[in-house]
């Protein structure tokens, strides 16, 4: 499949702009990290081995604030993942209160046992909604009240909305742009022009998906990765002032690292090129939030040992 048209016609079909005279900022971590999550007791479940990794954060009905890791390396069997929850009263506490284990893949469903990835949260119009991995599909479940979530069934009695055209779909995120719903996720293929990418769906209700679009991949990110499908993780896109920035992860731990990018089309960040970088952070898995008029990131301990917040500026690139 040609990628660029693709892309190029999905851009004709919604009108989205090719470019943009707003000013391109750079994000900037501003200030001291506070600790928010820490490696849970999982019961029998636990493991020496565990480590909290790919998380949502986001604000419940009641105003508490919820965080939702996909925690790996437990005993919890097959693929040894699943999801663990926080509550925090204010986004600027620390140490958010442990709430135990949130879901396990549901294998009658047709997940694949332990295999729970990624999970992403948006509020729309009263309801929850959370996009997650099940190793191979991308899946949605639904919340009243931001806390407890039920899977949302097709008419196969499963909770699956689409995968592939990769491997391993996951690390699904949900943006609205005006009435379209878009799904930002990753996967990865041995012997692909691009061995690792970030896709595209667009849906105008949650149910019927566009074909994908391959909206990021190669160029510098790729030279810097830990494994050959690691260098578009974690996708994570934020509309401001006229542009659409993409945080693009390639390693975790120690020499954690992300990618920026800044573009006028959020189906278009650079598919073999450049041209839309901005920069780096010393960061992993980060999720961006936008609170009361502040801005804030939260990112992976460098130990991989819980989770963090920081506040986050924009500065003129």
């Amino acid at each position: 499949m040609n990628w660029a048209l693709c892309t190029l016609a999905a851009v004709i079909c919604l009108g989205v702009p090719s470019s943009s005279s707003a000013e391109i900022l750079k994000p900037q971590i501003d200030g001291e990290w506070w600790p928010v999550a820490g490696n849970p007791d999982l019961g029998d479940y636990t493991s020496d081995k565990q480590q909290p990794v790919d998380f949502a954060i986001w604000q419940a009905a009641d105003g508490t604030w919820q965080i939702w890791s996909c925690i790996r390396h437990t005993k919890c069997g097959g693929n040894t993942r699943l999801f663990y929850r926080w509550e925090g009263k204010r986004l600027t506490d620390s140490d958010w209160k442990p709430m135990g284990i949130a879901m396990e893949a549901d294998t009658a469903r047709g997940e694949t046992k332990g295999g729970l990835q990624a999970p992403h949260v948006i509020k729309e119009k009263g309801l929850y909604y959370m996009a997650y991995g099940d190793w191979q599909r991308i899946c949605l479940a639904t919340s009243k009240d931001g806390k407890n979530f039920t899977r949302v069934l097709n008419q196969r009695g499963q909770p699956d909305l689409f995968s592939g055209p990769y491997e391993n779909s996951r690390d699904p995120m949900l943006l609205k742009l005006g009435d379209l719903f878009h799904c930002y996720y990753m996967g990865h293929k041995k012997g692909a022009e691009y061995q690792s990418a970030i896709f595209c769906r667009t849906s105008h209700d949650l149910a019927n998906w566009s074909e994908p679009m391959m909206v990021s991949a190669g160029g510098m990110a790729a030279a810097h990765t830990n494994w050959f499908g690691g260098d578009a993780e974690c996708p994570f896109v934020v509309a401001k002032d006229d542009l659409f920035y993409l945080f693009r992860n390639q390693r975790y731990g120690r020499n954690h690292l992300n990618t920026q990018y800044a573009s006028p089309n959020p189906l278009n960040f650079g598919v073999g090129d450049d041209r839309y970088r901005i920069g780096t952070l010393p960061v992993a898995a980060p999720e961006i939030v936008h609170h009361r008029g502040r801005w804030y990131i939260a990112a992976l301990n460098p130990g991989l040992d819980g989770i963090r917040i920081a506040r986050l500026r924009w500065v003129r690139n």
